[in-house]
């Protein structure tokens, strides 16, 4: 949920019911949020009046209320070092429809708008081509695109037949009712050129075919410096498999320095629709983000069930606020899943050539239910460097063993030993 003001209290599951994760940003609850039986959660730039429960990695960035909890179960960041929220469509009084993006923010404590007027800008309707996808694809979408049009996805399932391809700067690609970009060729979903200030927020990505990367934001070798005006990717989901049948070796690719992310779900899918889309050798993904570019920052990023570092970082000064990972389900034997000499491929894995990077709230948990024998080495790995750190660190096993945190440190999960926790590395 973005941008609410609940004039009461917020339960966050229902009646003991089973809940999983979410996010809340940029948002104002008057009475109490309630966790209920929520496994993780990040919260980020919002006030509250009180705050009940916690339980495996509870993420709070930004959020003057902290319920001031410790760790392992809460962790707390007192300001969003840099962030622009979300863009939204909006109507006066007259009927006159426009979008709103609000401004870049930094070193941020609480919403945008609950202590008077959001600074930002607003966009005529006119701008936006309002696409549909009973009519659109990748061809009207690019048309569009290059007579300087911003985008407004109406729900429904695109199928693309290519690549769109976004190379004006400022550009914004904004939908509602969070359409899907589903891949029928063997062409990319999106290529986002290495330019200023581009918005891509609120749509899912799928594989319908075997492509290379689902969205890449600029080219490999991307250079420029975005500082002043970045990139960001809100409300950004991907799936492989589990409704269409597709492969993908890398969901997500940010080569463009100073991209913001916030709230991915990046997910190589663990079960389907009945349509056999699903399984080791079906739905093959090898990563889920692999981040080149430097100064990336991400809030809320979920990857799950990839078959390889399933967030490969490879750019300095990168930044994660709340991390969620399940190891894939499906993993044959250990000998499908050897990386190089090691058991198992981490989930979050630091490029030996990187010297500057923090991570806050990191969970990896294991799953393994095809083979219940199946050990990965360690959850998370990183070089030894005097600027990559990481900050409160769980592993959790409801199926197979993770020997290691990070790095070969830290305790093992495993049937007789269900969580593990680490306060800082190194």
């Amino acid at each position: 949920m973005r941008r609410v003001h609940i004039k009461g209290d917020l339960a966050l599951s229902i009646n003991g019911g089973y809940s999983s994760g979410g996010f809340l940003g940029d948002s104002v609850v008057d009475g109490q949020i309630r966790t209920g039986t929520q496994q993780q959660w990040l919260s980020r730039n919002d006030e509250w009046g009180s705050w009940s429960g916690g339980s495996w990695n509870m993420v709070f960035v930004g959020d003057p209320d902290y319920p001031g909890g410790n760790f392992p179960a809460f962790t707390n960041v007192d300001q969003t070092p840099v962030v622009r929220e979300k863009p939204f469509l909006q109507v006066d009084g007259s009927g006159n429809y426009s979008v709103f993006v609000p401004s870049l923010r930094t070193n941020a404590s609480g919403t945008t708008w609950s202590g008077g007027t959001e600074a930002g800008t607003s966009i005529p309707i006119s701008s936006f081509y309002i696409a549909r996808s009973s009519v659109d694809n990748a061809t009207t979408i690019n048309a569009a695109l290059s007579q300087g049009k911003n985008i407004l996805l109406t729900p429904g399932v695109y199928a693309l037949g290519g690549t769109i391809n976004v190379n004006n700067a400022n550009t914004v690609i904004l939908s509602i009712g969070l359409a899907t970009l589903q891949t029928t060729t063997n062409q990319d979903a999106m290529h986002v050129a290495d330019v200023d200030g581009v918005t891509v927020a609120g749509i899912l990505f799928e594989t319908g075919s075997t492509v290379s990367t689902l969205l890449q934001v600029g080219p490999s070798g991307s250079s420029a410096s975005h500082s002043s005006n970045p990139t960001l990717l809100s409300d950004v989901f991907f799936r492989v498999g589990g409704s269409v049948q597709g492969t993908a070796n890398v969901s997500l690719q940010i080569n463009s320095n100073d991209v913001i992310g916030d709230d991915f779900w990046v997910w190589r899918a663990d079960h389907d629709n009945g349509t056999g889309t699903v399984g080791w050798t079906v739905n093959k993904a090898a990563n889920g983000v692999v981040v080149s570019g430097q100064r990336v920052t991400i809030y809320g990023l979920a990857v799950e069930h990839y078959q390889q570092y399933q967030t490969l970082w490879n750019g300095n000064g990168g930044r994660t606020y709340f991390y969620q990972s399940e190891c894939p389900y499906d993993v044959p034997n250990e000998s499908s899943w050897m990386a190089g000499s090691e058991q198992g491929w981490s989930s979050y894995k630091v490029s030996n050539s990187v010297t500057s990077h923090h991570a806050w709230g990191v969970g990896v948990y294991a799953f393994f239910n095809t083979n219940s024998s199946v050990n990965l080495q360690n959850a998370i790995e990183c070089p030894n460097a005097a600027n990559v750190q990481f900050t409160d660190m769980v592993t959790i096993s409801l199926t197979g063993t993770i020997s290691h945190i990070i790095d070969n440190t830290g305790d093992s999960v495993s049937s007789s030993n269900f969580e593990a926790s680490l306060q800082s590395y190194p």
